[in-house]
């Protein structure tokens, strides 16, 4: 497995078959410019219609969900980031209110937050910018993100939950999670007591009988036990919808980026069983699957040039027939567009192109990258390091072969400079990773079980021998 981990950049192209002058396209994230490389001309050259959104239908209610939900955790900032990054972390309501009013425009019904989204700002800003239309134009879900033990109270819960209707402005939720299910270090007992032994989980049942819950599911992570156990109990608790991490990736690979990850294959194959609607998550794998590695972006242009590196990942999830909606955390409004453009209409995938991308993933797979989705459940660092953003400039470096073995490597210098001097302008220095203890405060909140203390000082170990020049 370390042999095929550490395949030397040239002979990975060799083996999937594409010269060095065909990779040659810098790995771009911009979504607007046309010939871009990673995003493909029908971003810069195609309208988008406001009558052509794929819908799927919810079994249960009969009503139309669009098969594009817009996830409401990378809100944009007044600073012109994400607001759950540094900086000025206060959310752009103008902004928020023109992304929810195009979204709206051109079929997207289905908003996704919660009460941990943007530093807890995500359910005000979005109760903002949807009160301003009509109920009936848009399905609201969020979640009881009860997650700390001082939450895990029926007190405590309960406040939670009616106060995600004040923020949201509304008199019922139409999506109702439990929260980040199996994402901590004993999944079982952790869900019984934030669920059962309070009686928090017969609560939102009675809320859903009353109608101020249309439909209760929840957000599966990590500990395949406890997914297993809840769909046992489907005949009881009768779950409306389950929300699951599934991408082209994770399809039959989750478990080798994770060991506590199931294949996404496993899980969509047990909801389908039951005929319980999935919602997805992390289509793009936190991003990771719309930053290719160049060589991988020539390969899908080759097969599709006019579409976006994005498009493909988020055609696949919603090419599963039992997927009701397929999440997307939007910032700007050129991520919007691209995706509107992927499901406006749905273009599902034929079985041709899924054989394609299964064995695309498997290329993937012989990169040693680290499976850092940058949720930033690790953070804060007690001890001021930027956790997310040191695992993703290793990545980033990986992905464009600014990772060598050794100096005898042929693109050696520039790969050393093209790492330090992007370490020094991607993280601070007070906050890289020669700074970590090895205190682990951090691990058990990774839902990809990430051992971060060792990935730090491995790290660091690396970024010590590249400045002496030792390696």
């Amino acid at each position: 497995m370390k042999e095929k981990n550490n395949i030397d950049r040239r002979e990975f192209l060799k083996r999937i078959g594409i010269g060095t002058a065909a990779v040659s396209v810098a790995t771009l994230t911009g979504c607007d410019s046309k010939q871009n490389p990673v995003t493909g001309n029908l971003t810069a050259t195609t309208e988008i219609p406001t009558d052509k959104m794929t819908y799927r239908n919810n079994p249960k209610t009969g009503e139309k969900v669009s098969i594009l939900g817009y996830g409401m955790m990378r809100l944009p900032s007044v600073d012109g980031r994400s607001a759950r990054e540094g900086g000025n972390d206060s959310i752009d309501q103008e902004m928020v209110n023109r992304l929810v009013d195009y979204a709206l425009e051109h079929g997207v019904n289905y908003f996704d937050t919660s009460p941990a989204y943007c530093k807890g700002q995500s359910e005000h800003a979005t109760g903002i910018a949807l009160s301003r239309h009509p109920r009936d134009k848009y399905f609201i879900a969020t979640k009881l993100s009860n997650f700390a033990p001082s939450t895990w109270s029926r007190e405590a819960s309960l406040a939670m939950y009616h106060n995600s209707l004040k923020e949201l402005q509304t008199d019922h939720i139409d999506y109702m999670l439990l929260h980040g299910i199996g994402m901590g270090s004993d999944g079982p007992a952790e869900f019984k007591a934030r669920y059962i032994d309070n009686g928090v989980l017969d609560f939102l049942v009675s809320e859903r009988e009353a109608g101020r819950i249309r439909n209760l599911g929840f957000s599966y992570h990590g500990d395949i036990s406890v997914f297993d156990d809840l769909l046992s109990k489907h005949d009881i608790y009768k779950w409306d919808f389950v929300q699951i991490q599934l991408n082209y990736l994770d399809w039959h690979h989750a478990k080798e980026i994770n060991p506590r990850n199931t294949d996404a294959e496993y899980l969509y194959g047990e909801l389908e069983k039951r005929g319980i609607p999935a919602i997805i998550m992390e289509p793009l794998l936190g991003g990771r699957l719309s930053k290719l590695p160049d060589n991988i972006v020539a390969r899908l242009k080759q097969r599709e040039p006019e579409r976006s590196v994005a498009s493909w990942a988020f055609r696949f999830a919603g090419s599963k027939p039992g997927v009701l909606t397929v999440l997307s955390g939007m910032t700007f409004m050129e991520h919007l567009q691209d995706n509107l453009r992927s499901f406006c209409p749905l273009t599902p995938l034929s079985e041709d192109d899924e054989k394609f991308l299964y064995s695309t993933a498997d290329l993937m797979m012989q990169f040693p990258t680290i499976p850092c989705n940058d949720c930033k459940y690790c953070m804060p660092c007690p001890y001021g390091l930027d956790i997310p953003a040191i695992l993703l400039h290793y990545n980033k470096c990986i992905n464009e072969g600014n990772v060598q073995e050794s100096q005898q490597a042929e693109n050696y210098r520039e790969a050393r400079r093209a790492f330090l001097v992007g370490y020094d302008r991607s993280v601070p220095k007070l906050r890289q990773a020669n700074h970590c203890i090895g205190c682990n405060q951090c691990a058990p909140h990774c839902p990809q079980g990430i051992k971060i203390p060792e990935e730090l000082h491995r790290i660091d170990n690396f970024v010590e021998q590249l400045k002496q020049g030792t390696l």
